[in-house]
């Protein structure tokens, strides 16, 4: 079949692939995938993708199958790879003509020439860099636009590479083009100012079009520090140009990401290179201060370039390259002449312009920010502040910024903040909005400085004289101040704080609480979510009981009136969090008194029907978990919640050991009234859970199996009796895993020694079902019972067994007296494993033998025990008394 052919068929399958209409489309795509390794393909495509009389969509497709066909055949190793003929000819059309009309398209080549160049050049491809020199000089905007595109990704993609012989052949190639992209750069950015400056919209656009991309071209040769020198340069031509480039122009986007990317070649190359940055560092400090911190970036700067000034001086002040040793001895000598150059310009009164420029003015709150709170205050609260955000975004940049330079040269801005504290005493005047932004951020300022200013700022006197009567003033426009009060509080409660003064700051919280101003709320469950957890150890219960009762009325309704799920688990996981520090002392017999708060959010946050479980249901769970384990008995409302566990259950997720959990309490709390409501709808989740789960999470739920058995002997297996034939058929078929194993044998040992009459029923339906006779089956599970017993690690378990093993030797069946002498044997080993000597007498007893139940001593470092600590206890003395004294 010729080309021509050939393209009309595939042309005619990629327009079925680019259908709506999946009856089409599926077909089309499985032939195109055939079609992938056979020869000439690639070739096909290429002829449709420069056929500019095509569909566009058509041509897309061809182009993305050509990429993606690269990175799997073009490689001479690769299995089904292309025959260097072809992948000639591939070469020579792919540079033919840069002439490609629509620009999404043009990328894509472009991207797919720089995937070939990877391989192939300059080796097998040592024309592509002089024609693409060559295609960048024509008059022709098409032609020249589209080759330098292709300039830009094939010298990206090969100064990627970091092989070592790669990295040479591309400072090879560099030096050799350096010189030619320099000056193509230099020409369209000359080009570009002189008709902005004429005032020449359409021609500046389209130069500047091209100074962005020749900028990328040159941008992967910055080793060359000729051309760092000349970023400065055109920086300030290009910021001077943005004050005559109106909002509105359609040059000042691109405008503003050219001087971004001139300002990403500093940052990159300290990045990599920061002791060839080193005689830079003058000048780049110099640059970035004078346009952020004084008026000679007024009307030039915008937020993206400020971010990245800031984030050019941040990397020069962080850099580790750039400290000395404590000994200064033992420094390289680039190290001690970066450390010069930095504080030589780090002077005093530089240092105290640059703290209170960022103080006084890039953390005061904006006019958007103030609006946002107005409008919509949980998107205020929870707008992304974290992770890298100071890489991109103002506010967290700025206050990263200060961070850094505060910790640097803590002694020297000290003064000059607590200068800053000093004048703002006292509560200010509600009238003088500027007043109170500027005290906001001054305690901004602070709280990020906590850990400098320990030695410096006596917190608990503060806290008690001026920040503690500024929580108390409710007025609606001092609310920055209460917000920014408790937030700060917050930063230095892990610092310095005495603990005798938290009850004074429980009652501000909880007044907070009652604020109509809702940042000001959250950012109380912000601050309860910092010191709550387990790990503050200053937290006393005692001083948090008082306030408990209110506390959780308050949260309560603060997660019914919120409405996103972000701010509503910061809620949710307070409650958890109160309930797990407060437990003990809340619990219990008066545990009940909290089920109007409690119940109504489990409730909510364990509904899979409700959109809001998504985010909630991993704290809902943990929730409701320690209800359970801490109630005195069950109640119809704790009874009535378990109706959302069946779909939880269906939805195998990572919570699925809580859920287990959850299900052990009830069984623990009342197995009868819980069994005959929920058992049926269990055992049916549970039969449809162990097909699909992993080998753990079979254990997991066998294991609630077994404490229904052990709980309930008598009604347990008849519930149960669905599940029970697949771990009868897990013990005959010798499961494989010892864990699950070891499982099986305790459930069935459980249903053998306390339900001897079911568990002959279930032998007589297995033998059924598996068309044996009854002792055959009988003595198969006796055989490999004995068999696995080494599968069996804990010693309770290994008793277990031993006593259900030996609960069959009374009979007189003989398959079983067959089995005598396995089943005395596994039974002496499983003696030896729970015989301890009693070091009084001499003589040696059953360690597991408890013949009456005792409350256990409690130290003063420990927890004293759970409702359910005592039930499971409990549970076992009665599963256990008898049974030991026998063995």
């Amino acid at each position: 079949m010729d080309l021509n052919s050939a393209s009309t068929i595939v042309l005619q399958v990629l327009t079925q692939a680019t259908s709506q209409d999946t009856a089409v489309l599926k077909p089309a795509e499985e032939q195109l995938k055939q079609w992938e390794t056979q020869p000439g393909f690639y070739s096909v495509l290429l002829n449709i993708f420069t056929n500019h009389t095509l569909d566009v969509n058509v041509r897309w497709l061809a182009v993305l199958y050509f990429k993606n066909g690269i990175d799997r055949y073009w490689r001479r190793v690769a299995p089904h790879a292309l025959s260097e003929e072809e992948k000639t000819t591939l070469r020579a059309g792919l540079i033919a003509n840069f002439n490609e009309p629509v620009n999404q398209i043009a990328t894509q080549i472009s991207v797919l020439i720089a995937k070939v160049a990877r391989v192939d050049c300059p080796r097998q491809w040592p024309e592509l860099i002089p024609t693409l020199l060559e295609s960048v000089k024509v008059q022709d905007d098409l032609r020249q636009h589209r080759a330098l595109l292709t300039f830009y990704h094939v010298t990206k993609t090969l100064a990627s590479k970091r092989l070592a012989a790669d990295r040479k052949l591309f400072y090879d190639l560099a030096s050799g083009i350096y010189s030619f992209a320099c000056s193509l750069w230099n020409h369209h950015t000359d080009t570009f100012l002189q008709q902005a400056c004429r005032g020449d919209e359409a021609a500046a656009t389209n130069s500047l079009e091209r100074t962005l991309l020749s900028l990328k071209d040159t941008y992967c040769y910055y080793i060359f520090q000729g051309f760092l020198h000349a970023v400065f340069e055109r920086l300030k031509q290009f910021l001077e140009c943005s004050r005559s480039i109106r909002a509105e122009n359609v040059c000042r986007d691109r405008l503003e990401k050219t001087i971004i990317l001139f300002t990403k070649v500093l940052l990159d190359f300290l990045d990599q290179h920061p002791f060839s940055f080193t005689s830079l560092i003058q000048r780049s400090l110099e640059f970035a201060v004078s346009y952020v911190f004084t008026e000679a970036g007024e009307g030039v700067v915008f937020e993206r370039f400020i971010v990245q000034c800031m984030n050019l001086i941040k990397m020069i002040v962080k850099n580790y390259a750039y400290k000395p040793s404590k000994y200064i001895e033992d420094s390289s000598p680039e190290t001690i002449e970066a450390h010069k150059i930095k504080t030589a310009f780090f002077t005093y009164p530089t240092l105290m312009e640059i703290c209170r420029r960022l103080v006084t003015h890039y953390f005061l709150l904006t006019e958007e920010e103030l609006t946002m709170w107005e409008e919509d205050p949980e998107g205020f609260t929870v707008e992304e502040t974290g992770g890298d955000s100071w890489k991109y975004s103002l506010r967290p940049c700025t206050e990263v910024l200060f961070i850094d330079i505060f910790h640097e040269y803590n002694q020297t801005l000290t003064p000059v903040l607590l200068e800053m504290v000093h004048s703002l005493q006292g509560t200010t005047n509600m009238e003088d909005t500027s007043a109170i932004l500027i005290k906001d951020a001054v305690y901004n300022a602070v709280g990020l400085a906590a850990y400098e200013l320990f030695d410096s700022v006596d917190f608990d006197q503060w806290f008690k004289n001026q920040l503690l009567a500024e929580l108390q003033v409710s007025h609606n426009r001092y609310k920055p101040i209460r917000r920014r009060v408790i937030w700060l509080i917050g930063q230095w409660i892990s610092v310095k704080f005495k603990s005798d003064l938290r009850p004074m700051l429980y009652e501000a919280i909880r007044n907070l609480l009652q604020d109509q101003d809702l940042v000001s709320c959250a950012m109380c469950i912000i601050f309860l979510n910092g010191f709550l957890p387990v790990d503050d150890f200053e937290f006393r219960t005692d001083q948090f009981l008082p306030y408990l009762e209110s506390m959780f009325t308050l949260l309560f309704q603060l997660l019914q009136e919120v409405t996103e799920c972000d701010t509503k688990m910061h809620v949710l996981h307070v409650l958890s969090c109160v309930n797990e520090r407060v437990n003990v002392q809340i619990f219990f017999t008066d545990s009940k008194n909290l089920y109007p708060f409690l119940l109504p959010v489990i409730q909510l946050s364990t509904d899979v029907s409700q959109p809001p479980h998504v985010y909630l249901l991993e704290d809902g769970l943990e929730l409701w978990l320690v209800t359970l384990e801490n109630s005195p008995c069950l109640t119809p409302e704790l009874l009535r919640i378990f109706q959302n566990m069946s779909a939880l259950l269906e939805l195998s997720s990572e919570n699925l050991k809580n859920c287990f959990k959850i299900i052990n309490a009830y069984i623990f709390l009342s197995s009868t009234e819980f069994l005959q409501m929920y058992a049926v709808d269990l055992c049916r989740s549970f039969c449809e859970l162990l097909k699909d789960i992993t080998t753990e999470g079979q254990v997991q739920a066998l294991k609630v199996v077994e404490n229904v058995l052990k709980v309930n002997p008598v009604l347990g297996p008849q519930m149960f009796q669905p599940l029970l034939p697949s771990v009868f058929k897990g013990i005959i078929d010798g499961e494989r895993y010892p864990m699950l194993m070891s499982t099986y044998l305790g459930v069935m040992g459980r249903v053998l020694l306390q339900n001897t009459s079911f568990f002959s029923l279930l032998l007589n339906q297995m033998a059924c079902e598996l068309g044996q006779e009854l002792d055959q089956i009988l003595g198969n599970i006796i055989e490999m019972w004995v068999d696995r017993m080494d599968n069996i690690t804990q010693p309770e378990r290994r008793k277990l067994s031993a006593l259900a093993l030996l609960s069959l030797l009374p009979s007189l069946n003989g398959v079983i007296q067959d089995k005598f002498c396995g089943i005395i044997h596994v039974t002496l080993e499983g003696l030896y494993d729970v015989m301890t000597e009693d070091p009084e007498t001499g003589t040696y007893k059953d360690c597991m033998l408890m013949s009456h139940f005792e409350e256990p001593k409690v130290t003063e470092d420990e927890e004293p025990p759970t409702e359910q600590d005592k039930r499971k206890k409990m549970r076992n003395v009665c599963a256990w008394v008898v049974k030991s004294q026998n063995l």
